[in-house]
């Protein structure tokens, strides 16, 4: 795997947090947390942050991005999933090089916890194992599926139905796991191929909680903030 495409999408809308992409946190762009580490990958090609707004261009330059394109208009809109956004900018950049990549990284900016060290585990469990995909995980501590509930009207049912009411405590039950937005690595054949982000053979890399904050209102900068402030201290 010679070749790898880092592509940050980061758009100019928000509904949660608004120009949430730009907004400071811990003393920098939000944006600026997932640039900087992808910047100590060495094994990166390209990173490239696919945006429609050209403040956001122009932050994402000065932390050392590449903005190449912007990205059309019909690709930033609220509905739109982050598929075609990221085929727009693995097309734009091959044709821009003439040449193909082995493979795409997604790194979405709102996960700004993940490590360089994170970037380069991924990149070696996809050069070193027969698989299509790497993606990162958080286990579930809270919320266990099986202690989940749905409504049929007003009546409570398993929302798994495991045949019993399961009130064994979380220690006891499986670990499962939710992907944490971190890092999406797939061999290119699969965004082509597949049309999907991630392939049917897929590995999952497990993050730790404190590394997993996903960044979608107030209340996450301010918990991120202080896990950063915890790094440092």
């Amino acid at each position: 795997m010679t070749s790898v495409l880092a592509v940050i999408p980061a758009r100019g809308g928000s509904k949660s947090v608004p120009r949430k992409n730009i907004k400071e946190l811990a003393g920098k762009p939000l944006i600026a947390h997932t640039i900087e580490p992808a910047r100590e990958v060495e094994r990166l090609t390209d990173i490239v942050v696919s945006t429609e707004d050209e403040e956001i261009a122009d932050i994402a330059r000065r932390c050392g991005a590449q903005v190449p394109f912007m990205r059309p208009k019909a690709l930033a809109e609220d509905m739109v999933l982050t598929y075609p956004v990221v085929m727009h900018a693995l097309e734009e950049m091959e044709r821009r090089r003439g040449a193909s990549y082995d493979a795409v990284l997604l790194l979405q900016p709102t996960t700004p916890l993940r490590r360089a060290s994170h970037i380069d585990q991924a990149l070696d469990m996809l050069s070193s194992r027969p698989c299509d995909s790497v993606v990162s995980v958080v286990e579930i501590s809270h919320y266990h599926p099986f202690h989940m509930k749905r409504l049929i009207g007003d009546r409570l049912v398993n929302y798994i139905d495991q045949g019993f009411e399961d009130m064994r405590p979380r220690q006891v039950l499986p670990p499962v796991y939710l992907r944490n937005g971190a890092i999406y690595l797939s061999r290119r054949e699969v965004l082509v191929r597949d049309q999907s982000l991630v392939g049917p053979h897929c590995l999952g890399m497990v993050m730790a909680e404190e590394e997993s904050v996903n960044i979608d209102g107030p209340l996450d900068f301010l918990l991120a903030a202080a896990l950063i402030e915890g790094r440092v201290a």
